[in-house]
């Protein structure tokens, strides 16, 4: 008999990864019945689900009612929490991870995967202390890891999927037909990055041998890529000649959105002057993706897969 498989965001990017790979893979197709959570399961992207073959439930974050009911008869949970940037309300994405965590307990759920991140204040020894939409998920990691329940952890890289948008070289006003990617950091800084469609390979090592990682955590990356391997690929991957720039903190802050931007100038700090993940950065990505349960996409095999166009 399948075990149920509840996958929270499964609509989304990670989500989706972890559908589409276990629907797929000869073994996990039928050891594991997938439940995929999404807001809305009649919209389009619910039926896509369906037709997929996954059954199709209904999530509201804000509601534990349809939480409880989401786990309920599950063997295995891969959960994740959407970052809330109103800063009014943004502390609720902590009180949600709670109430997955205790619902999975009273439901006898027997192994929960989370989706987290670093928590940067530690890292940083209390420099850094506006890295919410990092640190919200790491403090539901520490909760859950109080919880009667198996439990392990992935912790994705920055995405590749950000170059094609907030991240996508932009014009250099020099107008010498030139594009640069700007940040504060030097262009050494190493960044670890991932195809996000890669998640199911990484999720995958952990439902094949679930006692293997019990309270570890993958820091799931291709590699760590420095800023002029970046521009490289990106010039390569478009014909045209992508520079990178460093920029004072006070001019990369100015062209942020107010209200966000000291957020996003320590996260970048938090790259340049600690590693994405912390101490020991390069030994965790690399046993990371060691793990993983298929090959990594790396950054110019996503760029063939997703054509960047600059005019």
């Amino acid at each position: 008999m399948s075990k149920t498989l509840v996958v929270f965001g499964a609509t989304g990017n990670q989500g989706g990864s972890l559908v589409d790979y276990v629907l797929n893979d000869r073994q996990f197709s039928k050891e594991f019945k997938v439940r995929g959570l999404t807001r809305n399961p009649s919209g389009s992207k619910g039926q896509a689900l369906a037709n997929k073959g996954a059954e199709v439930a209904r999530l509201d974050y804000d509601d534990p009612a349809t939480i409880k009911e989401a786990v309920k008869g599950a063997h295995t949970v891969f959960a994740m929490t959407n970052t809330i940037y109103d800063r009014a309300t943004r502390t609720k994405e902590i009180d949600q991870g709670k109430a997955i965590g205790d619902a999975c307990v009273e439901a006898g759920v027997k192994y929960l995967l989370f989706s987290t991140s670093q928590r940067v204040d530690k890292i940083s020894n209390g420099k850094l202390q506006n890295v919410t939409h990092f640190t919200f998920k790491a403090r539901i990691e520490d909760y859950i890891r109080t919880l009667p329940i198996k439990s392990s952890f992935y912790s994705p890289g920055s995405f590749m999927q950000n170059f094609l948008g907030n991240q996508k070289p932009k014009p250099s006003p020099s107008g010498d037909g030139s594009y640069a990617v700007s940040c504060i950091y030097p262009e050494s800084t190493e960044v670890p990055l991932i195809d996000i469609d890669d998640t199911g390979k990484f999720i995958g090592a952990i439902l094949a041998d679930p006692d293997k990682y019990e309270g570890k955590v993958l820091s799931a990356a291709d590699k760590l890529y420095n800023y002029s391997e970046i521009v490289s690929t990106l010039s390569k991957a478009t014909g045209k000649n992508v520079v990178y720039k460093q920029l004072p903190v006070e001019v990369f802050k100015s062209s942020m959105p107010p209200g966000f931007n000291v957020e996003l100038v320590e996260m970048f700090q938090l790259f340049g002057d600690y590693g994405y993940y912390g101490e020991g950065q390069k030994e965790k990505v690399e046993w990371s993706a060691n793990q993983a349960r298929g090959k990594l996409t790396s950054l110019e095999e996503f760029f063939k897969k997703h054509p960047l166009t600059l005019e």
